[in-house]
């Protein structure tokens, strides 16, 4: 079975105010200070966190696991270690899109950051904004781009369903997911052409690298890419997500992609051509949409309705998602999930009962840790 794991981003925000707080060396030297105790004490050292291109938010990853439940566990443990970091520090951490508040976020410090500050300028300063990235394993480059190429017109249903940006410098933005609208701004980010081969994959990422525009690999921002570190599959077009559930649920539907179009490629049956013009369409839709409007069907590229998406979508993988024992957990997921919206619907909601942006970022702070929506 193939093994799956999420990295995701949290944003680090007072207690008081909501504000954001440019915190997380802070945050980082509790999570050392604690895996150090724990090391002294005769445990393993070591915690899953890591600093992001701004200071207000941190960054962890779960181990890869195959079993769905089990990576539930994985993340509902690594915000609450996030949360208690936090805390030690004067915080709390929220697993929102974008900040609900203004914010003028400060780079974290590091050359390889430095840099892409220098490179991009104001794209990089205002570039605030956190996501969910699932991993899937992969046995061979060869396959891992066989996956790319054929999941390329799935992957908007996947914004659409993590919706969780819908405030941007304190106002509403009229979009579910803003964060992947100031993400593309990016020269290297968006959907890809289909490959065709490893061969070709890697060529392109050389001809990239060659122009000095990306300082290294792990700037190729595709939607989908291999990852530079591991062998999967990286399918980075999620906002994050505001119940520790979703992720789990987007992982075993990307798992049943990555299986789908493995067998796919194995029984010799190409890859839609859908052109990357038509791609970056429906990723618009679905940031501007969610699970609100109108979206994409990825099958004819025509519009349809956000519940005809996923529906879509899940009978694409439903042969891999019985397979791997997650149909279940995916049917209740998804229902869940139209019912009572993503994460931008939460948002919207808590605004108008809460009356502030500032409670909308604690309340859903709460949320991230295992409060109700």
């Amino acid at each position: 079975m193939r093994s799956m794991g999420v990295e995701e981003e949290l944003l680090l925000v007072d207690a008081g105010s909501g504000e954001p707080l440019a915190l997380s060396g802070a945050v980082l030297a509790a999570a050392d200070g604690a895996a150090g105790q724990l090391a002294e004490g005769g445990g393993p050292w070591g915690h899953a966190f890591e600093n992001e291109l701004q200071k207000e938010q941190v960054e962890f990853a779960t181990k890869p696991v195959t079993e769905a439940g089990e990576l539930l566990e994985e993340i509902t443990r690594w915000r609450a270690q996030a949360a208690r970091h936090a805390a030690s520090a004067g915080a709390l951490v929220a697993a929102l899109g974008t900040s609900p508040l203004p914010v003028r976020p400060s780079l974290s410090t590091g050359r390889r950051y430095q840099w892409v500050g220098e490179q991009f300028g104001l794209t990089a300063q205002e570039q605030l904004t956190c996501g969910c990235h699932v991993h899937v394993s992969v046995e061979s480059d060869e396959e891992g781009v066989a996956v790319l190429d054929r999941i390329r017109p799935w992957l908007p249903v996947l914004t659409a369903m993590s919706a969780n940006s819908p405030f941007w410098q304190g106002e509403d933005s009229g979009y579910e997911s803003y964060r992947s609208r100031v993400w593309n701004r990016l020269p290297s980010a968006g959907p890809t052409d289909v490959f065709g081969s490893a061969d070709r994959y890697h060529e392109q990422v050389r001809a990239m690298l060659g122009t000095g525009v990306l300082r290294d690999e792990g700037m190729m921002y595709f939607d989908a890419r291999l990852s530079a570190a591991y062998p999967t599959v990286e399918v980075r077009v999620a906002d994050v997500c505001l119940e520790a559930s979703t992720p789990v649920l987007l992982a075993a539907l990307v798992r049943g992609l990555v299986e789908t179009a493995a067998r796919a490629w194995r029984d010799g049956r190409p890859p839609a051509r859908v052109g990357t013009g038509l791609l970056r369409l429906a990723a618009w839709r679905a940031g501007r949409s969610g699970l609100d409007g109108p979206l994409i069907d990825p099958r004819t590229m025509r519009e349809t309705s956000p519940e005809g998406a996923v529906e879509a979508l899940c009978s694409h993988v439903c042969e891999a998602l019985v397979d791997h024992g997650d149909e279940h957990r995916v049917r209740e997921g998804i229902a869940r999930l139209l019912e009572h919206g993503n994460g931008a619907r939460v948002q919207r909601g808590l605004l108008r009962t809460q009356g502030t942006l500032g409670a909308v970022a604690t309340r859903c702070a709460e949320i991230t840790v295992g409060g109700s929506a």
